[in-house]
């Protein structure tokens, strides 16, 4: 068994042994073939470095060759897009002849705009071609002139290439050194937009303001007054897009002048309608040399056209010249052509309100100034909203300038009034009917009116406003109604002391027989009754007179003040008569005279034709003669 083991380890050792060897052959052999390939990696190492050195130079040829082609193509592709935008504005130039020929041909109205509509989208687009073209083709050209000229100094390429290269910089120079302008100035674009310029004035010129005349009535006080919209939805379109074109073409101005000038002439010629002839008087001796119905009914038609051209036809325009304008310059534009067109207009009513308030001072001239101050008062929140704005600034200061010219005639007419009725006391006689002299009945009626509703307020507020204006806006003034009854009360302190002048120019020539006694005083019994007796039958005699008189010639048709008069009358005879009769009953017996109920029934028989049938007193009442009967009958046939 120990044989057998030792032998087996032997025959192991042996085998290992031999692979060993093998084992060393084998790594001898893989030594020498790694030092041979080591030999072909060198070689080939060579081999790829003298190739990278011959290839570098194709490299930084290809390299230059594509930064050459990217910087003729930076110059070319521009060049061919602005050749083909040449070649879209004369496409859009052939079919701007076609829609113009379509639209001299168009009758019918709505087809005929939608048409023009289409004519501006071919303007517009023609005018973004020109200004494309024009607005690159100098840098274009430049750029594709720096390729040529380096082409040519560095023969980076073939000539066939560098000859096509100059010759469409060649062209492109032609095209945009001759055509350009032209087609700005002298060409199609041109001409379309004068033709655009006429389809803008003669659209405008359709818009009419309908049914002007009919708006308000002269009877007819609360009549509703409303603007109405100019034009169609598709006419303000047309009219707008037109503008924006030729604004957007250097035409603003023309685009302006235009509107202000056709619209200006539509709305006048709207105002015209209703025959406004008194507005060509605008002076003030004029005005004052107007009879004075006639200036009256234009002072009516002129508060009725000021509310009609400010409330309809301007807000009308206003509205239509922000549809139309608003768009351009960022809606500065339209204002000021709203109040060129205002302006003109309004300087015609302005003229005429301040010559009637410049004029002379008459009374009866106040209440037609009161008119006009109300008419502006009530439209001065339609002057705020329709001349806004630093644009209307001229025309709300013109307003406010009239508004004062009216306060200070009006007061200045109520004023002179009181003066005038004043200086008038030695001017005329009393009437010698009886009647109320034309003076305090005018002047009477005159300060009725002025308290009547329709005018109360509004001369208080002249007055207030006057006030306000002569102290100060700070201070404190007296009231409206205080201020007006202190004016009131003026005048007629005024008419008391005319009439108080004129009545102290007359002697009583009847009354003084019995209220005149010192004389009675200084007589003794005899002569006593009959110089009383004298009296009485004087004072009977100048009654009998004047009660003819008032028969014959005097008028009192007013009612009210004849019974006043009729009143004061009895109070002042009857009393003085009685007192007379009863003073001297004694002295006056024998004789037969009116008693004083008979000649109270006389007084008020003179003034209303009411005396009913005299009652006469018992001649033990009274003394009673033959020769005083004759007296009383006389008395008794009036």
């Amino acid at each position: 068994m120990a044989l057998n083991e030792e032998d087996t380890k032997l025959t192991q050792l042996n085998f290992a042994c031999s692979d060993l060897k093998t084992l060393l052959q084998t790594s001898s052999k893989m030594e020498e073939s790694l030092g041979k390939m080591d030999k072909k990696f060198d070689l080939l190492d060579g081999t790829l470095s003298t190739a990278s050195r011959r290839l570098s130079p194709l490299q930084s040829l290809a390299m230059a060759t594509k930064a050459l082609d990217t910087r003729i193509n930076r110059a070319v592709t521009p060049a061919l897009a602005l050749l083909e935008s040449f070649k879209v504005s004369d496409s859009l130039q052939l079919k701007l002849l076609e829609l113009s020929s379509t639209l001299s041909a168009e009758t019918t109205p709505k087809k005929r705009l939608k048409k023009l509509l289409n004519y501006v989208d071919c303007v517009n687009q023609l005018n973004s071609a020109i200004n494309s073209i024009s607005q690159e083709g100098e840098p274009v050209i430049q750029k594709l002139q720096e390729v040529v000229e380096f082409l040519s100094r560095t023969k980076a390429t073939d000539q066939d290439r560098t000859h096509r290269l100059k010759e469409t910089l060649f062209t492109l120079k032609a095209l945009y050194e001759n055509e350009v302008d032209a087609m700005k100035f002298d060409g199609l674009l041109d001409e379309a937009l004068l033709n655009l310029q006429d389809e803008y004035e003669g659209t405008l010129q359709l818009l009419r303001h309908q049914n002007i005349g009919d708006q308000v009535q002269v009877d007819d006080k609360e009549a509703k007054i409303v603007a109405s919209d100019l034009g169609t939805v598709l006419e303000v379109e047309v009219l707008r897009r037109i503008s924006e074109t030729l604004a957007a073409n250097d035409c603003l101005d023309i685009c302006i002048d235009i509107y202000v000038k056709v619209r200006y002439r539509r709305a006048a010629k709207a105002l015209m309608r209703l025959k406004p002839d008194y507005l060509r008087t605008y002076k003030p001796e004029e005005i004052d040399a107007m009879e004075w119905e006639t200036l009256e009914t234009a002072i009516n038609l002129w508060i009725q056209h000021l509310e009609l051209a400010v409330k309809t036809v301007l807000v009308s325009e206003k509205k239509l010249c922000n549809q139309v304008l608003g768009n351009i310059m960022d809606g500065v534009v339209w204002p000021q052509c709203f109040v060129k067109i205002a302006e003109k207009i309004m300087a015609v009513f302005f003229r005429f309100g301040e010559a009637v308030a410049r004029g002379s001072k008459e009374p009866h001239k106040l209440f037609k100034i009161l008119d006009m101050f109300d008419s502006l008062e009530k439209l001065k929140p339609q002057f705020s909203d329709t001349f806004e704005g630093e644009a209307g600034a001229d025309i709300r200061t013109r307003l406010r300038e009239l508004t004062k010219l009216l306060v200070h005639g009006s007061s200045k007419v109520f004023w002179e009034f009181g003066l005038q009725i004043e200086g008038n006391s030695d001017a005329y006689r009393p009437p010698q009917d009886g009647s109320v002299p034309k003076l305090v009945r005018y002047a009477i009626n005159y300060l009725k009116y002025l308290t009547t509703d329709a005018y109360k307020a509004r001369m208080a507020m002249v007055l207030w406003t006057e006030q306000m204006w002569k102290v100060g806006i700070l201070s404190k003034p007296v009231t409206d109604d205080n201020l007006l009854q202190d004016a009131i009360t003026n005048v007629m302190d005024a008419l008391h002391r005319n009439i108080e002048t004129k009545r102290l120019s007359y002697r009583d020539k009847i009354l003084p027989h019995l209220l005149d006694k010192e004389d009675l005083k200084r007589q003794s019994k005899e002569g006593l009754g009959s110089l009383a007796r004298a009296k009485m039958e004087a004072f009977l005699k100048g009654f009998d007179e004047i009660s003819q008189r008032h028969r014959g010639s005097y008028r009192i048709p007013d009612m009210d003040l004849r019974e006043q008069i009729k009143e004061s009358t009895i109070k002042l005879v009857v009393p003085a008569y009685t007192e007379f009769l009863n003073t001297f009953l004694a002295v006056l017996r024998g004789k037969l005279y009116v008693n004083p109920d008979q000649l109270q029934g006389l007084l008020a028989w003179i003034f209303d034709g009411s005396y009913a049938k005299l009652k006469r007193r018992d001649s033990k009442d009274r003394m009673v003669g033959g020769n005083s009967v004759s007296a009383e009958r006389e008395i008794m046939d009036l």
